[in-house]
């Protein structure tokens, strides 16, 4: 997805309008200048389009022990974002520090639109004159705190991004590379190709920007995609750690299937479980690979412990295949291709309605249902599998305020067990379960 740079002095209202663009309460607001001094990024979806809004340090006038930092900071926003929304305080006018600011950005070259904020009246709008001061042609008056003119300003900047659909064959595979830096994403890509395709090196950081190659595999055709490494956020000391990290974020986007490369000697890290709970929560296909096994000691049976380990330590990606590789020298990456086409097909298999139906009844038949405090029980009317990719299903219940989350758990273990008898367990996909109220009939 596109990239827009929310920039400015500090104190101006950046982080309230990132908060009313994404929707909810991400970055910190205070009235003392200088709170947001990384970055932080959310999405926005506006009209059918979407896009990442990263809200940047203020640019500060006068030199202090940080100030140095975030103007880098915001540089490098520059370069990478696809829009940028200078921001200004209405009350204040344009001041010395607006205008370095605007400088930034005309020597960017990036498309931008003046934000004049806290113009929360009618009768403020001519303070919205001085932004043209900066010599922008698009200037809005806003209110991050009002919401006012938000909608205008929105429809701007859905103006200025770029088209990003792509065209692709129904046919073709996407598959997202993704792992924690040095764990061997590179390697694989290369191993894969059958081609130095990608850059290697033992300096964690060595990929910035996705890689897209294109292959035939097991009579497939894939698109695989290289990903630079993401690190906990207090690790991200460079500017381009960072928009890596935003990147890859859009790279699961616009995949079918991730792999997530995790180290045999350190998985499940912390990293890994958010990488992890991405592509879940994009309901993208999901293989766990484990790189350098060869580097393993063969006693006492590992990968017995280690699939033991995984499932202990990640209990939510209980429905992902795990597979132990080497891309150093090849061993166990040939059956990657056969696991990423079946989460692929797995990911677009639909249960017939009266086939689900029916064989939800014999299973709920047997289960005590729940109950809320007033004793009254669930009641499960119907069911039918609204969508694929991911495998989408809708119950239609009598109260779905009973329904809690051990009886959704269960509901998607049943899920499977279903999938599997009609040709497909689901493996390697999320599932989707949604509870719709149905008034009983007297």
């Amino acid at each position: 997805m596109p990239i827009v740079a929310l920039v400015g002095r500090p104190n101006v209202g950046k982080s309230s309008l990132f908060n009313r663009m994404v929707g909810r309460r991400e970055a910190i607001v205070d009235d003392r200048p200088g709170v947001t001094r990384d970055r932080h990024y959310g999405e926005v979806e506006w009209n059918g389009r979407a896009f990442y809004a990263v809200d940047t340090g203020g640019i500060l006038g006068e030199q202090t022990s940080f100030s140095a930092g975030i103007e880098e900071h915001v540089k490098q926003a520059l370069s990478e974002c696809d829009a940028a929304v200078m921001v200004i305080d209405g009350m204040t006018g344009v001041t010395a520090a607006d205008e370095a600011v605007a400088l930034l950005l005309r020597r960017s070259g990036c498309s931008v639109v003046v934000a004049v904020n806290k113009v929360d009246d009618p009768k403020h709008e001519p303070r919205t004159v001085d932004g043209y001061a900066l010599g922008f042609g698009d200037v809005i008056g806003i209110s991050a705190l009002h919401k006012r003119n938000l909608d205008e300003l929105l429809d701007r900047i859905t103006e200025l991004l770029p088209e990003t659909e792509e065209r692709r064959d129904e046919d073709e595979i996407r598959v997202a590379i993704v792992g924690r830096p040095n764990v061997g994403k590179s390697s694989l890509l290369n191993r894969l190709a059958k081609q130095e395709r990608a850059l290697v090196s033992p300096i964690a950081g060595t990929t910035r920007d996705p890689v897209d190659t294109s292959i035939v595999l097991e009579g497939r055709n894939f698109r695989l995609i290289d990903t630079a490494g993401l690190r906990k956020k207090t690790r991200m000391d460079s500017d381009v750690e960072y928009y890596s990290f935003v990147r890859t974020l859009a790279a699961v986007d616009r995949s079918d299937v991730a792999i997530l490369l995790m180290e045999a000697e350190e998985p499940c890290t912390d990293i890994d479980k958010k990488i992890a709970a991405h592509v879940v929560e994009k309901g993208r296909g999901l293989i766990l690979v484990l790189n350098k096994w060869d580097l393993l000691s063969k006693k006492d049976r590992p990968g017995d412990r280690m699939i033991e380990k995984i499932r202990d330590e990640m209990p939510f990606l209980a429905w992902a295949p795990i597979l132990f590789v080497s891309a150093l020298n090849g061993r166990g990456v040939g059956k990657i291709a056969e696991a990423a086409v079946r989460v692929f097909e797995n990911r677009r298999h639909r249960i017939p309605t009266n086939a689900l139906n029916r064989l939800m009844r014999d299973i709920l038949a047997f289960d005590r249902l729940p109950s809320n405090k007033r004793g009254k029980a669930l009641k499960v009317y119907y069911c039918l599998q609204s969508d694929t990719e991911p495998p989408t299903f809708v119950f239609f219940v009598n109260d779905p305020e009973i329904a809690d989350s051990a009886f959704e758990n269960h509901i998607h273990k049943e899920l499977r067990v279903l999938g599997a008898a009609s040709s497909s367990d689901f493996s390697g996909s999320p599932l989707r379960v949604y509870w719709r109220g149905k008034a009983e009939k007297d």
